[in-house]
């Protein structure tokens, strides 16, 4: 009977301190919240972050992912690196300190480089409709008599601004139509130095066009690969006004078009951008 009596008020302790003393603290680490900024509306790429596309939530704080951004002075003034959704928490990746739309690429022109349009022959050699402003890309060029594909040395990393519909929509402002389906672009206007303009232009006249997607990504990655298109240039000889035309061209492979779709799928596993600009 003892023993009963014993056994019964240590369950009745236990239970005190399991009701009173531990359960209140697994109670607060699970309710354990945190505010975070987070965006209250859609941004698309390029558009630039002002205080009403934010809203400042309470979450829990272990459902919070590393390097989210949790300052204003940090995120409001900066653009979209990419399209991005009401409730997406900011981080480095997501934003950038420099304009992506066609007006700001167009009003940062300086004179060393132009931009240049060149039209987009069929839904496929525009990438199925899937190309983004600050998109990397190299120009396929395929010769209509004999049916033969490369990419011209010049033309290997090409910056793109915008596309842009048949009715001058581009591709930053464009809406989706009531259906849900989108307009697809009918051109391409992609950032040049004089002797590429003069080249696609040569190209627009004589040959069909196809893009072909090397990189999509930050700006700091996607500047390495156009600093190795203009060391290119610097290895041209001057004196020689066609050169361009006689150009050493490379052969397009089954890998550049499994590259482009796959990362247009998201199937592209990270890899060493330094890397695949120095092997380019």
């Amino acid at each position: 009977m003892k023993n009963r009596t014993v056994i019964g008020v240590i369950c009745m302790v236990v239970a005190v301190a399991i009701t009173f003393l531990i359960a209140p603290i697994v109670n607060r680490l699970s309710t354990d919240s945190s505010e975070v900024i987070r965006l209250a509306s859609d941004v698309k790429q390029g558009v630039q972050i002002t205080a009403d596309h934010l809203e400042v939530a309470k979450v829990k704080t272990d459902s919070i992912p590393d390097g989210v951004l949790n300052d204003p002075k940090e995120i409001i003034g900066k653009y979209a690196s990419s399209m991005l959704y009401a409730g997406d928490y900011l981080t480095a990746a997501k934003i950038t300190g420099e304009a992506n739309t066609a007006s700001d690429v167009f009003a940062s022109l300086d004179g060393k480089k132009v931009a240049v349009s060149v039209t987009i022959d069929t839904f496929a050699a525009g990438l199925s409709g899937k190309l983004e402003n600050g998109d990397i890309i190299s120009m396929i060029v395929v010769n209509k008599d004999t049916g033969k594909a490369s990419i011209p040395a010049a033309l290997k990393y090409m910056k793109v601004i915008t596309t842009t519909t048949a009715g001058g929509i581009d591709q930053d402002s464009i809406v989706k139509n009531e259906d849900g389906s989108y307009e697809i672009p009918s051109t391409v206007t992609l950032l040049a130095n004089t002797e590429q303009a003069k080249l696609l232009a040569k190209y627009e006249a004589d040959t069909t066009l196809t893009v072909a997607l090397v990189y999509r990504g930050t700006a700091e990655n996607a500047k390495k690969f156009l600093d190795k298109q203009d060391e290119y240039f610097l290895t041209l000889d001057p004196e020689k006004e066609d050169n361009n035309d006689s150009e050493e061209s490379s052969v397009v492979t089954d890998d550049i078009i499994q590259q482009a779709n796959d990362i247009i799928n998201g199937n592209a596993d990270h890899y060493d951008v330094e890397e695949a600009v120095n092997n380019g």
